[in-house]
């Protein structure tokens, strides 16, 4: 299974909509289960700087399935996953990435945040997660 365009694109818009009520430019960032981008959203004025963070966070997340927050947790000093950022060209370990599961569990990409905290990232990649069908 895989994320469909019309589905990744719904994520994303909902992700922007969240972002715009909070009153935050972002970089949206959705993945399919391949972790190859599907679609993406640069909002106006939204830092340059984040669109790969944006992108790494939706890879990262779909690479260890789990969400990058979860995965920062684990690679701290003397965790299990220290130094885990450094691999696979590049990861992103907090906040913003989190995995796409359809009905039936199955991860079918991810989606990616940067551009506000961690929190503000974390809070639109959950909206934008909220509205996968």
């Amino acid at each position: 299974m895989d994320i469909t365009l019309e589905q990744a694109e719904a994520v994303s818009t909902a992700a922007k909509q969240k972002a715009k009520e909070i009153g935050v430019p972002m970089n949206i960032a959705v993945v399919d289960a391949g972790a190859n981008l599907k679609a993406f959203h640069r909002m106006d004025n939204a830092w340059l700087g984040s669109v790969d963070i944006a992108v790494k966070k939706a890879k990262t997340a779909r690479f260890f399935d789990m969400p990058t927050g979860e995965i920062g947790k684990l690679s701290q000093p003397g965790g299990s996953l220290y130094n885990i950022e450094v691999s696979n060209g590049g990861l992103i370990s907090f906040p913003g990435g989190i995995p796409i599961k359809n009905a039936n569990g199955e991860i079918v990409g991810a989606i990616g945040v940067s551009g506000g905290s961690v929190e503000q990232d974390h809070e639109v990649a959950t909206a934008g997660l909220a509205a996968f069908k």
